[in-house]
């Protein structure tokens, strides 16, 4: 307030609040523009180039791109399973990232730490080097095959290289701290005094996650099914060296139609495809989320 009757004293007239607000948030503004907004809508006008036969671009419009996408097989198909693993991916670390997450948040002080270094800990390595790492583990001659026949599992080493398992399971560790954190934020908000007396009130454990720790943790699940289900769908190294030509998603078709066919408007539409794909699903991870936890809230109210 002395400052404010200062600046009048002496003439000078502040901004308003509303004005300082824009000015603050135009720095981030810019940057979003320029390195987000900008390359998306340069990936729709390419995406709708029409180009010759030899693969010249030309002047026009057309829709072909996205025709040949939904008329293909090949195309179709891979997208599906895009969508399928992206899914599996999420869900997987929502069931594995729920215990990690109340440890996380509930546990000892050095044991929640230490859980956090192990699940952060593969984000430090190189993704190329995280890949071909879970290649040796996973092949015939790897740790999980001689697990496999030790164990009386197998009797024969287990093919998981080169599958949508080997992709999954890549996926899901190094994605897993980004379903983790959110959900431990989310817990550690919960009081324990909430759960506690639903346990007074005779409910089970089992109840307990599911009419108390679940609803009141489900902000931190918002976030982290659609984090890891956009990562997984976007993926590019993880599919192609564990995946392979055999369990492809459609990152390795990009990367085939731009740097090896040089075919920049098809793969421009696969892109745009890709990102409007994760938006949609977002939305709908979102609002399915948020019409849940309005149930529950009118269902304890």
């Amino acid at each position: 307030m002395r400052n404010d009757a200062q600046a009048q004293g002496r003439g000078l007239s502040l901004p308003s609040p509303a004005v300082t607000g824009w000015l603050l948030a135009a720095p981030a503004a810019v940057f979003l523009l320029v390195c987000f907004v900008a390359p998306v809508l340069q990936t729709l006008w390419l995406s709708v180039g029409a180009r010759t036969e030899s693969g010249v671009m030309i002047s026009g419009w057309t829709l072909e791109n996205y025709r040949r996408v939904f008329a293909t097989d090949l195309y179709w198909r891979v997208l599906l399973r895009t969508v399928r693993m992206a899914t599996s991916a999420a869900i997987v670390a929502a069931i594995v990232g729920y215990p990690l997450a109340w440890v996380v948040a509930r546990g000892q002080a050095w044991f929640s730490r230490l859980v956090t270094l192990v699940l952060v800990a593969p984000l430090l390595v190189n993704v190329v080097v995280r890949s071909y790492g879970w290649s040796a583990i996973l092949s015939r001659n790897g740790l999980f095959s001689w697990l496999a026949i030790n164990l009386g599992l197998a009797t024969d080493p287990p093919a998981l290289l080169y599958t949508e398992w080997a992709v999954l399971i890549a996926s899901v560790h190094v994605f897993l701290p980004f379903m983790v954190l959110p959900l431990a934020g989310a817990i550690g908000r919960i009081s324990p005094a909430t759960e506690q007396a639903a346990v007074v009130a005779g409910a089970s454990p089992l109840m307990v996650f599911w009419r108390v720790t679940l609803p009141l943790s489900l902000p931190g699940l918002a976030v982290g099914l659609p984090l890891v289900f956009s990562l997984t769908a976007a993926a590019f190294v993880t599919p192609q060296i564990l995946g392979g030509n055999f369990a492809p998603l459609i990152g390795s078709l990009i990367e085939q139609q731009v740097l090896t066919l040089h075919d920049w408007p098809f793969g421009a539409a696969l892109s745009s495809l890709l990102v409007a794909l994760v938006l949609v699903v977002n939305l709908l991870l979102i609002g399915v989320i948020a019409r849940r936890l309005r149930g529950w809230t009118a269902q304890a109210a």
